[in-house]
């Protein structure tokens, strides 16, 4: 089933559900099974994100959002705490400015996401157990709050301003296209965070943030395999494959944001010694597969084009393994030789 196919279905499931711009909406519906996980995400700057109040930065933000529109966008990311980065003459009082579950910092955002048809990542002030977080609600198609990431390393200045850090475990978010992850601004300074995100399965994993990261960014996707967004209030916003290529990047011509195409259909491998099964690949899959390796790193990924072909199907087939899983084998052998 097409992209769009899938989006027109969730669009007609979801009229009646439009007026109901609150947090506590039922769960998600069922989606049609996606056999070809390509994914549109857009994300933004901070650009145009203004106004005398937070209110009046939210409608700023929803206007933004438009920008996306064009390309039918799967999910939204925006820029951290960007309701009250962009308040002239300074930010308000953190209690002031938090989401409590009643909806009135992030409803606009569940309204938009019911009309649109798409998940938002809302990076606000959030009130939780009584102790206040710079967090990022991830919004379901329907409006319904699939979850909430704390901030796990907030700055001493945030933390001095009231801001607790999350707690050290960062949860997964399942969504109708995969499974994606968060971390926020000063996070990208430590690994752990990130690492454990892959470990839980995180298939890719948005990084809004008050400063653009750089080669960070790209490092992170590096590293871990799974592409990294990152949604900023100055500087550079940017889209990053799983090589750390950039899909998309922000600049004088788009100072809104992008959006870009994400395939999910792919799988990183240690080059050797599972290139001796690349040919025969080819040969039966043709044009539905795409191999392409980094020579000097001895990386290959192995690509699927095709709505019929599944990766994981083509792993098992040829009897290859995933990047983790190789470095996996080899650590067992080595401990075999210290224990």
């Amino acid at each position: 089933m097409k992209i769009n196919s899938r989006r027109d279905f969730l669009k007609k499931s979801t009229l009646g559900a439009s007026a109901l711009g609150v947090v506590g909406l039922p769960a998600a519906i069922a989606v049609p099974n996606q056999n070809k996980r390509e994914v549109w995400v857009a994300t933004l700057t901070q650009y145009g994100m203004e106004g005398k109040n937070y209110q009046e930065v939210i409608q700023a933000a929803l206007k933004q959002m438009e920008n996306a529109l064009p390309w039918s966008p799967d999910i939204i990311c925006l820029p951290e705490v960007f309701h009250v980065a962009g308040v002239k003459g300074g930010r308000p009082a953190v209690e002031e400015a938090a989401e409590d579950g009643s909806g009135r910092i992030i409803g606009p955002f569940q309204k938009f996401a019911i009309k649109h048809n798409c998940y938002v990542i809302c990076p606000v002030y959030a009130k939780e157990n009584g102790l206040h977080h710079n967090s990022a609600f991830v919004i379901g198609r329907r409006g319904e709050v699939v979850g909430t990431y704390h901030k796990i390393r907030p700055t001493t200045g945030e933390m001095e301003n009231g801001l607790a850090p999350g707690p050290l475990d960062p949860p997964v978010f399942k969504t109708d296209f995969g499974t994606i992850g968060i971390q926020t601004c000063f996070d990208i300074e430590w690994s752990d965070g990130w690492r454990r995100l892959r470990e839980k399965g995180a298939e890719m994993v948005f990084w809004p943030s008050a400063f653009p990261g750089g080669k960070m960014v790209n490092t992170m996707a590096w590293l871990n395999k799974f592409p990294v967004i990152s949604s900023t209030r100055k500087g550079t916003t940017k889209i990053c494959d799983i090589t750390g290529e950039e899909l998309a990047v922000s600049g004088s011509y788009s100072r809104w944001g992008v959006c870009a195409r994400i395939n999910l259909e792919k799988a990183f491998l240690h080059t050797y010694p599972y290139n001796r099964q690349f040919p025969a690949i080819q040969q039966k899959y043709g044009k539905k597969v795409k191999i392409y390796t980094l020579h000097e790193e001895e990386f290959s990924i192995i690509e699927s084009l095709s709505p019929d072909v599944k990766v994981a199907d083509i792993m098992k087939e040829f009897g290859l393994k995933t990047h983790e899983e190789h470095m996996q084998i080899a650590e067992i052998a080595q401990k075999k030789f210290w224990s």
